[in-house]
């Protein structure tokens, strides 16, 4: 079992001046659940080599034990450090693809040719795919086999408007993820405000926040058949 994980490398907050990455929980979580379960992890991102990380992630606050078990764990950083370019991956290799978030997808992911051709290929190859927080964005120009949006008509969930609010990004961010969705015609769910929650249609896996990681890996592992 070979998961490949797909991080940004985006670090600019908008006009801000401050930055932004990947958010570490997102990577840390899913990466035990999969380890755990015996499955080879993958990392790639679209500029290769280290990715940025949200700084808010790696405050006091939002420390959780897996992400104190990644900081501790040497060769988790030192992938984490040597991520493979997205030109130099497909899904051909893997059996499922995860997506964390953290604001930095917003900007170059969900714009990414290389991601939005993994993301289709992954899926039209019967393969499970999922995506968390803000990297649902990663869908944004997407497209199923029919020609419409890939999120069409499929249940989906992801960072809502008013967590986005809560961490005063709206004006920020280039796109908000919820209104995102519902423009692509997805059937759109949430739970409230920083619950876990994660949706399942088909072979599309998505979670809402930083606090549903844990729950869409594990969703992608049921889909693979390892619990």
């Amino acid at each position: 079992m070979k998961i490949l994980m797909v991080l940004t490398s985006h670090e600019e907050l908008g006009n801000t001046g401050k930055k932004t990455g990947f958010w570490l929980e997102e990577l840390a979580a899913p990466y035990y659940v999969f380890k755990d379960a015996g499955a080879e992890i993958v990392l790639a991102s679209p500029k290769g080599g280290q990715p940025p990380l949200d700084p808010k992630s790696n405050e006091p606050d939002s420390q959780t034990d897996a992400t104190r078990r990644f900081k501790a764990d040497s060769s988790a950083t030192a992938q984490l450090a040597t991520t493979l370019g997205l030109n130099d991956v497909t899904h051909d290799s893997f059996d499922a693809v995860f997506y964390p978030g953290g604001h930095g997808p917003l900007w170059d992911l969900a714009e990414n040719a290389q991601s939005i051709a993994l993301i289709e290929s992954t899926l039209s190859a019967g393969k499970p795919l999922a995506a968390v927080c803000h990297a649902p964005g990663v869908f944004r120009h997407a497209k199923a086999p029919d020609g419409k949006p890939l999120v069409s008509g499929k249940s989906v969930t992801g960072f809502t408007n008013t967590e986005e609010e809560a961490v005063g990004l709206t004006e920020v961010v280039p796109f908000l993820v919820e209104d995102m969705l519902k423009q692509n015609g997805g059937h759109y769910s949430k739970a409230a405000d920083w619950q876990s929650y994660v949706v399942e249609d088909g072979l599309l896996i998505t979670g809402q926040n930083p606090a549903s990681s844990e729950a869409a890996a594990k969703a992608l592992l049921v889909k693979l058949g390892k619990h």
